[in-house]
């Protein structure tokens, strides 16, 4: 019976994951597919390069709250039917699948920073903020979202180890690490050629695509245009 809940709890959280809030909150806002500008990304990151600050803000938020909701409600209410700390471990894991690999979406998902930041909290809300800390340090200094998500993933682990020690969620925290760096395989590429985007670069293919939006609603007012002096 247990091991029937574990399963469910599992699959749940991984359901929860596949909710890709990027192209949820896109398609509310009237925003173009965040999947076919910039980095193709579905996260928040992507969302920013549309220049609409309160959807990449949204996206953000969701996407961590995806990966923290579900291992605080194992971890609260897990115990009362049988589930343990690797069933929590495992349900961590299972929300950050699901974003990388949403079954909502085609399986075309994000790279899964967020939902790892959320997960992390939920895990250890110390060694989620040491993380995100490491992120906003690198971030602040070099403008470059994806090298501060890399650089965090690498240190994660060894928090973990060095601090905390050998805990079941290490069974999440590796594999987690290790698929982050991985998704970010085609950003390491342009780190090292020196030719990836920095935070807040917009995309000239969402503003293409907010155009075409625009001329395809013949109700949207354009924004008003001032006037000039000649």
């Amino acid at each position: 019976m247990h091991a029937l809940t574990s399963l469910l709890a599992v699959v749940a959280a991984y359901l929860v994951g596949s909710l890709s809030f990027a192209v949820i909150v896109s398609r509310f806002m009237g925003l173009a597919d965040p999947r076919r500008y910039g980095s193709k990304n579905p996260g928040a990151t992507n969302v920013l390069r549309s220049g609409n600050r309160t959807a990449a803000i949204l996206t953000l938020a969701l996407d961590a709250l995806k990966g923290y909701v579900p291992v605080v409600l194992a971890l609260v209410y897990g115990p009362s039917v049988g589930l343990g700390e690797f069933t929590v471990a495992f349900v961590a894991l299972a929300a950050f699948v699901g974003h990388l690999w949403p079954a909502f979406f085609g399986f075309r998902g994000g790279k899964g920073v967020a939902t790892a930041a959320g997960a992390l909290l939920a895990l250890n809300p110390w060694l989620g903020l040491a993380t995100l800390a490491t992120w906003v340090v690198i971030a602040a200094f070099f403008r470059i979202a994806s090298l501060a998500s890399i650089v965090a993933a690498f240190f994660a682990p060894f928090y973990q180890l060095l601090i905390w020690g050998t805990e079941p969620a290490l069974l999440a925290i590796v594999p987690m690490c290790l698929l982050l760096v991985w998704r970010h395989e085609a950003n390491i590429r342009k780190l090292v050629a020196g030719t990836e985007s920095k935070l807040g670069q917009k995309s000239a293919a969402a503003h293409g695509d907010a155009h075409l939006h625009a001329a395809t609603h013949p109700h949207h007012k354009p924004p008003r245009q001032q006037k000039g002096h000649h």
